[in-house]
This record gives structure tokens, sequence and C-alpha cells, in this order.
């Protein structure tokens, strides 16, 4: 079963969306969850989770702060993070920057969340994917638009994956100070790109990305339509 789910019409009114145990409730079996992050950085891994929350778990109290990781504090980021690797199973696979190269960041992405669901020893009967992608999975599987938005299984994916993202981002920055990853995280900020410029690229860049692209061949992240004659 290869389908998308669109959580609600672009025509409806603005209200935000929080996650829900909807859609894992609405099939039988084991559900879980999977997103990534790291797609759009300039260097660094992208790193997939996937979470399942048995349903004994459901009345748990921290379940209800479980949204979107992006619309978190990094403090509540880092609890969530605790409660949910406590309660919950999960895992986390990432692709390195050689490999994004190599087959693309989309591919990357998907090929992540296929090992990170394979590493978790439970036969799901079905997995919900952040997005309108679907990676190869042992197990029918349904991309949902906005996912972090409207499945606490997804949501509780993006919080892993970004904290456990964020943490080797900060642990690089230490080796290699010159591009804020301590703050960036890898993301084509003017502090990485700056740094780029003056003191080049590392092993952690992705070559294929532009600005990346563009050092390397021109000597310079500018485009090379705006570099000096």
């Amino acid at each position: 079963m290869r389908k998308i789910y669109h959580p609600m019409s672009s025509k409806s009114p603005v209200k935000a969306l929080k996650p829900s145990l909807e859609l894992e409730q609405s099939i039988d079996g084991p559900v879980c969850g999977l997103d990534e992050v790291g797609r759009g950085p300039l260097a660094g891994p992208v790193v997939a989770a996937c979470v399942y929350i048995p349903e004994e778990t459901y009345a748990l109290p921290f379940i209800p702060d479980i949204r979107d990781s992006k619309k978190l504090s990094h403090k509540k980021l880092e609890e969530l993070y605790t409660l949910i690797t406590e309660h919950f199973d999960w895992a986390v696979a990432e692709k390195s920057p050689q490999e994004i190269d190599d087959i693309n960041i989309l591919q990357a992405s998907l090929a992540a969340m296929a090992v990170s669901l394979g590493q978790i020893d439970i036969e799901f009967s079905h997995a919900l994917v952040d997005g309108n992608k679907l990676p190869q999975l042992p197990c029918p599987a349904t991309a949902v638009v906005k996912g972090d938005s409207k499945s606490i299984s997804i949501a509780a994916a993006s919080i892993v994956a970004k904290v456990t993202r964020d943490r080797m981002m900060k642990q690089l920055h230490e080796e290699h100070p010159h591009y804020g990853w301590n703050t960036n995280v890898g993301y084509p900020s003017k502090a990485h790109l700056e740094g780029i410029d003056a003191h080049g690229i590392t092993k952690h860049h992705r070559k294929s990305f532009a600005p990346v692209r563009n050092f390397i061949e021109h000597g310079s992240t500018r485009n090379p339509l705006h570099s000096a004659a």
C-alpha cells in the first residue's frame, strides 16, 4: 500500500496543526513514524529516525507536548528526546555527505529512513512517513504531507533525528570552528559561507550542493556570474 495523506486542504482556514495518534489508531497492528533532518545543509549527514509508540504508552503525560521539532525550543527538544528514547522503540540512521553526493539528497534521505526502520526488531504493520515520497520498506506505508504536524509518531521521529544531528554538528564544530556549525548546524548561513570562502571546505561538506560546488570550481561560494571578472 503506497498512498499520500494530505492533512488539510491549502484552501482551509489557517490553523496551527497539533499532531495526534489518530492515524496510528486507525491502522491495526504496530505503526511507526519516520522522518529525516538535514536535507538543506551544505555540510554534515542527513539523519533519519524511526519511532514506534506502543499502545500501552499512549497515556503518558508528555505525549501531548510532542510536535514538529522545528517548533520547539532547544530545552524542550532535549527534554522530549530523553523521554521519547526512554519510553518508545526508536532508531536512527545517517547518510554521509559522500553518499549524498553519490545518490542525491532525496535518495539518501529515503535510504536513511529505510535503514532506521530496519534497526528496530518489530514487524510493523504500517509506517507513516513524513512528506510526499516513500522509501522502500518491508511493510505498507503512507506518505503524510506535513506529517510532523499530524502524526505524533512522525513528530517524535523528527525530534529524535533533529537532536541527534544537532549534536553531531556541534561535535564537528569543535574540529572545524570556522563555519559556525554550533549554531547553523551546517545550513548556508552567512557565517558558514564566509567560512568556506576564507578557509576552504572539509570532508564533511556536500560537494554537489551549489555554494560548495561554486567554491570548488571558482574559488568562491558566490554564484560565478556575480564573481569579479
